[in-house]
Order: C-alpha cells, then sequence, then structure tokens
C-alpha cells in the first residue's frame, strides 16, 4: 500500500508526501520489519518517539508521531521517509492498522464484556453458545485467544488496537462472523478498541480494583462506561447489564442510544433466573425472559456463574440464538480453566483453583464453598495472597473477606513483583485477625499449597485463590513457572 493512501485514511494534523511503500504497520520498533510504518506514540511510562531512529534503522518506511518536534524533525532530516503528526497516538495506530489489514471489524459482529469479575467465564460461555449454532468466532481474552477453533495464549486481557485488528483479519480469513472481547478498564481508558463498533456491550458487575491505576472508583466506573458509549463509535446495539449491580443500576438508567437488556435475580430482570440449584459440578435454573421461559443446566458451579450464564444468554440472545439453543449449549460448556476448577485426586479431597483476586470475588467464592460443604458439614479453608504493585488498600479487605466466611485461612504470596512478600502479607494480615479466624502464614506460595491441603479432611473444601489459570508467578527477579493446578496435584499425589 503506498504512504499516500494510507494519509486519506487517517486523521492527521500535518504530513509529508512521499513515495514509500507500507507493508505492515507496529508500535514496537524492535518487531519493525523493512517496509512497516511505524506509529510513534506517548504511553503512560515510556514515550514510543524516543525510538523513531531506532524504527527507521531497522527498515521503517514511515513514521506516524504524536509529537511536533518529532515530526519537524523527520521534515527535515528524514525526506524520504514518510511522516505525519497526529493529535492522538493510539486512536491514530487504530485507525492505521484497520486500513492497513483491511479494515476486519466490519465484517465481524462484536461482542464486548467489561467488569470487575466474571468477564472471562461470561466471554467464554458466549463464544460456545455462538459456536454451538456453527458460527465461527474470535475471542480475545485473559486465558487465551481463539481464532475459528484455534487457540494461542494471550499475553493481555485487551491488547493493543494493531494487535486486535490483526487477530480480526486472521479470523475473517478463516470463516470468522463473530468476536468476543473481554475489554478492561485499562483498555477502556487508554483507547485501545478506539474504533471497534461493538454490537452488544455486556456489563458484569463493579468492585474495588486497578485503583492503582484508575485512583477513584468514581474514574474506575468512567472508563468501563466508555464502552456503553461507544469509543470512538457510536453506541452498541444492544447493552446487557447486571441490574443487580449498582453500578450496573447506573448504565441502565444512562441507556438512551442502546437497546437494554437487564438480567439478574430480582424481578426488575429482563433475563431472571429463578428456582436455582446447586451441588458440586452441576447448576440449574428456569430462566424467564421476554420470550418465555427455559429450564438452563450447566456444568459451572455457584451462583456467580448463574450471573455469568444470564449475561452469555442474555447476549448469545441478541446475536440471534433461540432460548432452546441457548440452554443446549449451556447444557454443554466446557469448565474455564482457573474458574473454580477443581483439581482431580484420588483421594476424595474437594480442592479448587479460581482466579478470585479482590475482595469481592473471594467473598463470592467462600460463600459458594460454604454452601457445597454446609450438608456434609465441612470445613472451609482459603489460601490467599495479594498482588504486587497494585491497589494496597485492598489488602486488608481481602484479609477480612477471607476470614469472614472460612474456618481456616492460609496467607501467602500471589504474584508480588517488585514488592517485598512479607510486606504485602503484613498489610492483608490485619483483615483476617478483625475475624478470629485461625490463619497460617507461609511466604512459599507452594509450601503453603501443601499445607492448606494437609490440613483438610474429605468433607473439608480447600481454595485456592488469586492465581487461577496464570502458569507464572512474577517475583521481583522476574517470572518463574508456577501452576496453582500442577502444585496442588503434585501434593494430593503424595498424600497418603
Amino acid at each position: 500500500m503506498q504512504w499516500n493512501d494510507v494519509l486519506r485514511e487517517i486523521d492527521a494534523t500535518l504530513s509529508t508526501e512521499a513515495e514509500a511503500v507500507v507493508r505492515g504497520v507496529q508500535y514496537d520498533s524492535r518487531r519493525i520489519q523493512p517496509g512497516d510504518l511505524f506509529v510513534a506514540m506517548r504511553g503512560g511510562t515510556v514515550d514510543g518517539n524516543r525510538f523513531i531512529d531506532a524504527a527507521i534503522q531497522q527498515g521503517a518506511s514511515a513514521i506516524l508521531t504524536d509529537s511536533a518536534e518529532a515530526y519537524e524533525k523527520l521534515r527535515h532530516e528524514r525526506p524520504g521517509i514518510g511522516a505525519a503528526l497526529v493529535e492522538h497516538g493510539r486512536r491514530a495506530l487504530s485507525q492505521t492498522s484497520s486500513v492497513i489489514f483491511g479494515h476486519p471489524q466490519q465484517h465481524l459482529a462484536l461482542s464486548g464484556v467489561t467488569g470487575t469479575n466474571g468477564k472471562t467465564t461470561t466471554a467464554f460461555l458466549l463464544e460456545s453458545m455462538l459456536n454451538s449454532v456453527g458460527r465461527r468466532s474470535v475471542l480475545i481474552g485473559t486465558i487465551e485467544t481463539h481464532l475459528a477453533g484455534q487457540v494461542r495464549e494471550s499475553p493481555h486481557t485487551t491488547p493493543e488496537s494493531r494487535d486486535v485488528l490483526e487477530l480480526f483479519s486472521e479470523g475473517v480469513k478463516l470463516g470468522a462472523t463473530e468476536a468476543v472481547m473481554e475489554m478492561s478498564s485499562h483498555a477502556l481508558d487508554q483507547e485501545r478498541i478506539w474504533g471497534l463498533p461493538v454490537d452488544v456491550a455486556i456489563f458484569t458487575n463493579l468492585t474495588q480494583d486497578h485503583l492503582d491505576f484508575h485512583g477513584t472508583m468514581e474514574r474506575y466506573f468512567a472508563a468501563k462506561l466508555r464502552l456503553f458509549e461507544g469509543v470512538g463509535t457510536a453506541p452498541p446495539r444492544v447493552a446487557v447489564v447486571n441490574i443487580d449491580d449498582p453500578y450496573g443500576e447506573k448504565i441502565a438508567d444512562g441507556m438512551e442510544h442502546s437497546q437494554l437488556l437487564r438480567y439478574g435475580l430480582s424481578a426488575r430482570a429482563d433475563f431472571l433466573a429463578e428456582e436455582i440449584q446447586m451441588q458440586a459440578g452441576e447448576t440449574t435454573f428456569r430462566m424467564k425472559t421476554p420470550n418465555g421461559v427455559v429450564d438452563i443446566q450447566s456444568p459451572l458451579t455457584g451462583r456467580v456463574n448463574v450471573y455469568n450464564l444470564l449475561a452469555a444468554s442474555a447476549a448469545a440472545h441478541a446475536r440471534g440464538l433461540t432460548l432452546d439453543q441457548i440452554a443446549h449449549a449451556a447444557k454443554s460448556a466446557a469448565q474455564v480453566p482457573g474458574r473454580f476448577e477443581v483439581v482431580p485426586n484420588d483421594g476424595g479431597l474437594t480442592v479448587v483453583v479460581d482466579y478470585a483476586h479482590t475482595d469481592d470475588a473471594l467473598r463470592n467464592l467462600i460463600v459458594l464453598a460454604r454452601e457445597l460443604v454446609h450438608d456434609r458439614g465441612g470445613r472451609v479453608i482459603t489460601l490467599f495472597g495479594c498482588g504486587g504493585d497494585r491497589d494496597r488498600t485492598k489488602r486488608p479487605r481481602m484479609g477480612r473477606a477471607a476470614g469472614e466466611g472460612s474456618d481456616l485461612v492460609v496467607l501467602t504470596s500471589d504474584n508480588p513483583r517488585s514488592e517485598d512478600p512479607a510486606a504485602i502479607i503484613a498489610e492483608a494480615l490485619p483483615g483476617v485477625k478483625e475475624t478470629g479466624t485461625p490463619c497460617i502464614i507461609e511466604e512459599d506460595r507452594a509450601a503453603a499449597i501443601e499445607t492448606a491441603i494437609r490440613s483438610a479432611r474429605q468433607e473439608d473444601i480447600v481454595l485456592l485463590a488469586g492465581k487461577g489459570h496464570e502458569k507464572v508467578q512474577v517475583l521481583k527477579s522476574g517470572p518463574v513457572p508456577f501452576d496453582d493446578v500442577a502444585v496442588a496435584s503434585r501434593v494430593l499425589k503424595g498424600l497418603k
């Protein structure tokens, strides 16, 4: 593609014409191939404009920058290089990537899922429902990326727009007509999804998290709200909102330009769950909708998954599935890795790995565990830690949530990152102590998992919370291999 053709489709303040041929687009100078366009943009911690010379040395044929100084330097010192000055670097990255990859978003019906908890499970469920009726889809989320059946690792919950559009392009070539994306508050705030038209927007809930980035709950909510306002596009055609969540109520009250589908357990819900029955490995309920009633049976466990099933069902219905098709798909939905994942063993112990890493998610997890052991008189043993370099104010809250519902707490490390694990534990411990629940402190997570499991009897349930699907633990020295499921499996095999 010619540089001048690219210029016609982006919002550039100033630009230079050049005979450059653009073969690709990158925002990381280390990934530049000869003929690529380099988008140099200011980030939260790094200014990409520092790497313009490196990109040119790698073979970049054109530069798009959000720095007037960098643009003037290019114009005078690099006359053979195409150059353009833009006001918003990330918006321009999306526009340019769309041009380079052939506008793939126009060929996909996009469903976006946002919220503090439940995004991953809801996205997996919705994709499964769409696939069950023969539709091919692209799934981009925390755990995995799916391209019309192909499975890849996901480095980020919501990648930069360039990477999203490349995945969309690959998916379209494989026959995909649907896309399902988890959309984090960081991505919405940073406009990583700028210009992507969302057909169905889903809100799960909002509880305290990521305040290290957003600062306040108001700003955190404002970031989530952008999905329902449209990020460089019109608002979504359909908004699927948890009406039992107070922030969901706020979203619903402001929905003037989208069809609103409310879900929950209260009478205000359009997709309402009644007659809920739960046991380990199965949840059933009757789902009332504006188009009729259907019985839902799912291998997923717990009240939180009732909400996830309702959200996915409402979104699938908005995408044209019948209630019978939804019920059939829910019955065969696979377990989502690291979301109430029961660790198989021959000893009869119930050990569950879950991603719960906020006080609200931890509290919901423990409530579910308590329901499951109630009839057999068992105990709930909860292992948890708090992430380093993240919102410190939630640490005692997580300790309190763990202590309030558990019979024994094992307090350990999560991903300490650059912080001292002992210092993180010390900030979470007062919350546990407030509840009076016995607490074992073991900084080494592998040893802590063994302690928790060896403390259990057959009637008990052991919860290993915080890391879920993750395969590494992030220490000050960097990431090291670590898998809660694998560690728990080794401990269980070693038990007599």
